[in-house]
């Protein structure tokens, strides 16, 4: 074998989700801040995003998170999300995957039984209090960045259903919020592909009809995730849902940033105060934990701080080799299992 890059990952998932993280191989990408340093690596380095996440190395239903020295002094590590159609500016699955990495490898020490680890982000700094014992992590809970409604009641036209009414907040990405049982979908397993598709062509209509963007950072905008939710069962209790990531796969987590925008949605209704909680089940019926911390505004409009908890477990040690002969060194998608539309971006 002629190798002509190794690239050195933690295997992770996050309730069911994957949340692999580079630990070795890849240099940081330049830039003064976190989001200056996402977008030089979607610009100037995607090929690394293409080599993991497409095959023949990689699949859609995984993401990889680069770690990177903090530009902040008030943070103890960088974080760049790399997800099968873009680079996000936060993640929750991912966030909860990332910090049990480095701390059950010993990249950062783990300290029993709390450990505190700030985050420097894409979308801002993330504070995190891991609850350690015996060297693991038994849960992960971070407070994310101010979440905020974009709109509520917005009325969009899908292809093939007609006009559907819907929910738009930023949870840390901006997502549609749909009621699922509206249109005749319980959340279950047997309706996974019809739930993707689904999704995919509300996300589709909601970024060709819909406007929305972040009023501190306006590179943030358009829809990027699609929640199919139960109606609200009330505080305290358990909600069913699954978030639909470009291209079109149901993510297997209940999502730390759906979770958020669902908060800031039920706080903005007066369904839910500070100190409320609620708890999101995924469609393989994993469960975040989701409390509405404190209020605050983004932009002049009324915003939220959520805190989401949740649990990662590793699943292996990887290095992934690229000969300099193999044919396909950025992988390759084909629409069977890419998702439902075959997108590389979105």
């Amino acid at each position: 074998m002629q190798l002509k890059r190794m690239i050195s990952v933690v295997g992770c998932h996050t309730a069911g989700e994957v949340g692999d993280v580079i630990v070795g191989g890849v240099l940081p990408p330049a830039g003064s801040t976190m989001y200056e340093k996402m977008r030089t690596m979607e610009r100037e380095h995607d090929h690394i995003r293409r080599m993991l996440l497409c095959e023949p190395r990689g699949s859609v239903a995984r993401h990889v998170n680069l770690l990177v020295p903090s530009t902040r002094p008030d943070c103890d590590v960088g974080v760049i999300i790399m997800e099968p159609t873009e680079y996000v500016p936060m993640s929750g699955s991912n966030t909860i995957a990332t910090v049990t990495v480095l701390l059950e490898t010993g990249i950062l020490p783990m300290k029993e039984p709390t450990t505190l680890i700030s985050l420097d982000m894409p979308g801002g700094v993330v504070r995190v209090k891991a609850t350690c014992r015996n060297g693991k992590c038994e849960s992960v809970e971070f407070d994310n960045v101010p979440c905020f409604v974009c709109e509520l009641d917005a009325q969009v036209n899908v292809d093939g259903i007609g006009k559907i009414k819907l929910d738009v907040a930023y949870g840390g990405m901006i997502y549609a919020l749909v009621d699922a049982n509206a249109l005749g979908f319980k959340i279950d397993t047997t309706e996974a592909r019809k739930l993707a598709e689904l999704g995919e062509k509300i996300r589709l209509a909601c970024r060709a009809q819909l406007d929305v963007k972040h009023p501190d950072n306006p590179d943030i905008r358009g829809v990027t995730c699609v929640q199919l939710n139960q109606p609200f069962q009330g505080v305290g209790k358990v909600t069913r849902n699954t978030c639909i990531c470009s291209p079109g796969r149901s993510d297997r987590s209940p999502t730390g940033t759906g979770l958020s925008a669902r908060l800031a949605v039920l706080h903005a209704r007066g369904q839910m105060k500070v100190g409320d909680e609620m708890v999101h089940s995924s469609i393989i019926s994993s469960e975040f934990h989701g409390r509405i911390k404190s209020e605050t505004t983004v932009g002049g409009r009324p915003a939220i701080v959520p805190s989401i908890r949740g649990q990662a477990w590793l699943t292996g040690f990887h290095h992934y080799f690229l000969d300099a002969s193999d044919p396909y060194p950025q992988g390759y998608v084909i629409a069977d299992t890419w998702g439902v539309t075959g997108n590389i971006t979105q």
